[in-house]
């Protein structure tokens, strides 16, 4: 049995929270570059040039990409043979999520009480946390901070099994419509399929961590991702909302079986800003 003292996940989680505010994953540079270079419309054009300027320029300078800095999402992958000694998981990731905003400059936007007072807590803790027990004798830790503009969008269809293949297209087409500029495209479309309502919503939400342009390894699901892509992009949109031929940079479709009477469908939208930073202790 390894032992991890909760400190070294503490120090993780602050340098993380820093990291993925200040610069965005290659593969998702990559894809902005390539939206650049296929769209049309010149507006659009001028604002995708924007973005990724304002993203060249926070990772140069250490600074926020987006003023919204999120809600801290964390993924634990928690080895079985792993002990963690010296504290609470939770608690070190949230001190590590207080540590990492508080030395980072970085906006605290979690309130207490959302219903009422909505009082800010200060240092964007809690952090909203997912822990998966796994083999091994690591922990990996994945941080993503969630943006409010993007996550406003969520939407959960509770779809009959007749819907099928053309439910699925039709609901998503439709949410990401209704959406519109309110995500900040050009968006990352996450979509859960299958399992329960709150399984289906954690598959969409899980699934924005694949690459953009890396499809699902069933050839079927692939499909569905490229149809998808193709009908987004043909709603005109475009960045920002401004119009144009790239609204959303690629469709992750994640799926899980289902009780013979559901099919739930969850879409989860990533904004252009889709930050996220792991770490392997």
């Amino acid at each position: 049995m390894r032992e991890l003292n909760v400190k070294e996940i503490t120090e993780a989680v602050a340098r993380l929270c820093q990291e993925a505010n200040y610069s965005l994953p290659e593969d998702v540079m990559a894809a902005l570059q390539q939206a650049l270079a296929s769209e049309q419309s010149p507006i659009g054009k001028q604002t995708l040039e924007q973005l990724i300027e304002n993203a060249r320029m926070a990772k140069a300078e250490q600074l926020a990409i987006c003023q919204d800095c999120g809600a801290t999402v964390v993924y634990l992958e928690v080895g079985q043979d792993v002990h963690i000694a010296g504290g609470g998981l939770y608690d070190a990731v949230n001190e590590g999520v207080r540590l990492g905003y508080e030395a980072g400059y970085l906006r605290k936007s979690m309130v207490k009480q959302p219903f009422s007072s909505r009082v800010n807590t200060k240092d964007n803790t809690p952090a909203i946390i997912h822990t998966d027990i796994v083999p091994g004798d690591k922990v990996k830790i994945t941080i993503v901070p969630k943006g409010g503009g993007s996550e406003n969008m969520s939407r959960l269809f509770m779809l009959t099994p007749s819907k099928g293949r053309q439910g699925i297209i039709d609901s998503v087409i439709k949410a990401v419509e209704e959406a519109g500029s309110n995500p900040c495209p050009p968006i990352i479309v996450g979509v859960g399929i299958g399992g329960t309502a709150e399984k289906a919503m954690e598959l969409a939400k899980k699934s924005l961590l694949r690459k953009v342009g890396d499809h699902n390894s069933d050839p079927e699901v692939a499909d569905l991702e490229k149809e998808l892509f193709i009908r987004i992009n043909a709603l005109g949109i475009g960045p920002q909302g401004y119009g144009g031929t790239v609204t959303a940079l690629g469709v992750n479709i994640d799926t899980f079986p289902a009780h013979i009477a559901s099919m739930p469908l969850a879409v989860n939208l990533q904004c252009h800003a889709a930050r996220h930073k792991e770490a392997v202790l």
